[in-house]
């Protein structure tokens, strides 16, 4: 059903929308309206006014409007499911087409697992290996026997209140001082 084309589509979906009056007289215009005045080529004036005609049934009008719509073709169709779309939401997502389609597409990705695959571990696991790694490159930064290093790091440090706070920085800086003393 996936690869099926609006017409035949619109074909499987005709007895479903023209059943049980489960479009009313309002959409079923409002459809035509817009298929006349926003796509004026799908239909022509004389069209729209044909099945507008209050005098011929509901049933009757969707109907003749669905096989005029099939016999000018894929484009008209789709168009129409874009009216119906917009003009009666609810129906559209109820169309027995968009259930097939909807079971049937195997290459949707599910967005839950995707998120359990990617993210099992949370933030806390993300922080403490980052935390880790920071400390390890600080440690690893500090522990040169090197003064122009530990000079450095105390400049970093000391223009780092943004990125560090102020009690782990004092902290740093008394340990880089007592380092740099000995």
């Amino acid at each position: 059903m996936a690869d099926q084309s609006y017409c035949q589509r619109l074909q499987h979906d005709m007895y479903f929308l023209t059943s049980n009056s489960r479009l009313n007289e309002q959409v079923v215009d409002k459809i035509i309206l817009q298929l006349n005045r926003v796509y004026p080529q799908i239909l022509t004036d004389t069209e729209a006014e044909k099945f507008r005609n209050p005098k011929a049934s509901l049933h009757t009008r969707l109907s003749y409007l669905i096989k005029h719509l099939q016999k000018k073709g894929d484009r008209h169709c789709q168009e129409f499911y874009r009216a119906l779309q917009i003009n009666a939401e609810q129906l559209y997502n109820d169309l027995p087409s968009r259930k097939i389609l909807k079971t049937t597409d195997s290459t949707e990705i599910d967005s839950e697992m995707e998120k359990c695959m990617l993210n099992d571990r949370g933030p806390v696991f993300f922080l403490t290996c980052f935390s880790v790694a920071a400390g390890f490159a600080l440690f690893w930064y500090c522990s040169h026997s090197d003064t122009k290093v530990i000079g450095r790091a105390r400049r970093i440090l000391g223009f780092s209140p943004i990125i560090i706070g102020r009690h782990v920085r004092n902290i740093c800086m008394l340990y880089l001082e007592d380092i740099s003393r000995n």
